[in-house]
């Protein structure tokens, strides 16, 4: 029945949206364990707690500024070229496997600062899913607030097991690559289209 509401258009962003999200939902709840990991077992709990619901509030309130600046010619120009890097930067880290979370400092003396250790991650983590995801939603906000809330489960459950795939199944990895670049693409072209043709 849910199918019967989506086109061929609402069916190809939904699929560019869940590949974009299995590939880039992963690091920030990695970077949440390694940063509880590194506290006391008391501490742990409440901080992944924490860590989750501050990245959930961030992730939202990006969602939403980066979907309305997507409707700004000339941003799509811009916010295409940066995904255009960030399917270079997933190849390299992804495909390649030269990820390295070893190079996050994290400051375990207080509690506070590992929760702005976590935001700090997920903010720069997040906007290459937000971004894509927004970029791939155009102006069909029900898929945009489906992809931000599939992000969002993923993040907080499914990460390890989304890295684990991606690492074994690298069609995960290259697919979702390919979605990203689409995305890209699509934003680059409806600028230049609007700005130069």
């Amino acid at each position: 029945m849910f199918v019967d509401f989506l086109g061929p258009e609402q069916l190809t962003i939904l699929t560019q949206i869940i590949l974009i999200d299995l590939v880039l939902a992963g690091d920030n709840a990695i970077i949440i364990g390694m940063v509880a990991s590194k506290f006391p077992l008391e501490q742990r709990r409440k901080i992944i707690i924490f860590g989750i619901g501050g990245a959930v509030v961030l992730r939202i309130v990006l969602t939403l500024m980066t979907a309305y600046l997507l409707q700004i010619t000339g941003l799509r120009l811009f916010g295409g070229l940066l995904l255009l890097y960030i399917v270079y930067k997933l190849y390299v880290d992804v495909i390649k496997g030269s990820e390295n979370y070893n190079d996050i400092k994290v400051d375990n003396s207080s509690f506070f600062k590992a929760i702005w250790t976590i935001l700090l991650a997920d903010f720069t983590m997040s906007l290459d899913n937000v971004l894509g995801v927004a970029g791939a939603a155009g102006d069909h906000y029900g898929l945009l607030v489906f992809g931000l809330i599939l992000s969002i489960a993923l993040m907080a459950s499914a990460a390890t097991l989304i890295s684990n795939w991606i690492k074994k199944y690298k069609w995960i990895a290259w697919a979702g690559l390919i979605a990203i670049l689409i995305v890209a693409i699509e934003l680059i072209y409806t600028d230049i289209k609007i700005l130069f043709l």
